[in-house]
């Protein structure tokens, strides 16, 4: 197999992984103003994913970097195409992580009100976004002969392109219901598994309306394949929540997710940003790759310190398993954050 198709499929676990993981948090950050009532339940909810959500981001930025390295056509055209809408989803997760930290500095009701305000957008901004950016890859955009692109920001909003905008923003909203049922306990815990059965139901008539429109425009049987299992664990999870196995719930929306985002890859190849212009060149694995030593080089040192960050991040998870609830959570809570 060549270095080229390698890195797109380890490219491609990369944003499987960002995805299935990043996603609850998105969910869980969406979900503020619903399911927590009150300041302690609010904070029931940011510590479910106090522990993790940093390290959840990792996969973001390892992702842009093997693409800049592996890739380094294939980024330079998406990043100056898609510049407002990175962008965007930049600050947000900025003005997020800044939630996250200062929430707590002060005890003050509106001070908390602001950042959960902010940590609510943040977590839609990107939600939305990211699926209006992966179905503009998926569907082509117009890139001339000279590998550059030519459109404007609207030439994103296609219906295509807000379907899938917003496919991911109710997947992550079901899976990080799924989530907060798994990690917590008492009336936040049943209230999240009963809405997760509402989210998924419309979610996966969404997933199942983009993922159809996809793999009539590119899809093959691989994808096709894909798209069946993620559409069979969302159906799964959707009924484990149902019966109240919350791990099991949990498992098919994270399957559902990571498959869903295999099957797009698989989709797209061997291209990484087709053109839509007739005279245009469609940047593939081949065109848009770096040099065969360069790609040589990145296979050692992903060899060596995957595992590393793997085993890091399985034992984060294994460390804080344990469900939360309100009890856990003391009536005045001057100077520590989320835990």
């Amino acid at each position: 197999m060549e270095l080229t198709t390698v890195w797109f499929a380890l490219i491609a676990i990369l944003w499987m992984g960002y995805f299935a993981l990043e996603g609850f948090d998105f969910g869980v950050g969406m979900l503020l103003p619903v399911l927590g009532r009150t300041d302690r339940e609010r904070r029931v909810l940011i510590n479910t994913i106090g522990p993790v959500w940093d390290g959840n981001e990792v996969w973001l930025l390892v992702a842009g970097g093997a693409t800049f390295a592996a890739f380094p056509e294939w980024y330079a055209t998406l990043f100056s195409g898609f510049y407002l809408p990175l962008l965007l989803i930049l600050v947000a997760l900025i003005v997020r992580g800044l939630a996250f930290e200062y929430r707590h500095k002060r005890e003050d009701a509106q001070w908390k009100r602001r950042w959960d305000a902010v940590l609510f957008f943040g977590s839609l901004v990107p939600a939305l976004l990211w699926g209006v950016a992966f179905a503009n890859i998926l569907r082509g955009v117009p890139i001339d002969a000279d590998l550059e692109y030519t459109g404007g920001f609207f030439n994103l909003l296609t219906p295509y392109a807000l379907l899938g905008g917003a496919m991911t923003l109710l997947l992550f909203l079901t899976h990080g219901a799924m989530f907060i049922a798994l990690k917590t306990d008492g009336s936040i815990r049943y209230a999240a598994r009963t809405l997760a059965v509402k989210l998924g139901v419309v979610a996966a008539v969404v997933a199942v309306a983009f993922l159809g429109w996809t793999q009539l425009k590119t899809g093959d049987a691989a994808s096709a394949l894909a798209f069946l299992v993620a559409a069979l664990a969302l159906v799964g999870g959707i009924a484990a929540a149902a019966a109240g196995r919350e791990g099991w719930a949990f498992l098919g929306t994270f399957v559902a997710i990571a498959v869903g985002v295999a099957g797009l890859f698989l989709a797209l190849f061997p291209d990484v940003m087709p053109s839509t212009l007739a005279g245009g060149t469609s940047l593939t694995t081949t065109n848009a790759a770096a040099t065969a030593y360069t790609l040589k080089i990145m296979t050692v040192v992903a060899a060596i310190f995957t595992p590393l960050v793997l085993a890091y991040q399985a034992w984060t998870y294994w460390v804080f398993r344990k469900r939360i609830a309100v009890h856990h959570i003391p009536e005045t809570v001057l100077a520590a954050g989320p835990r």
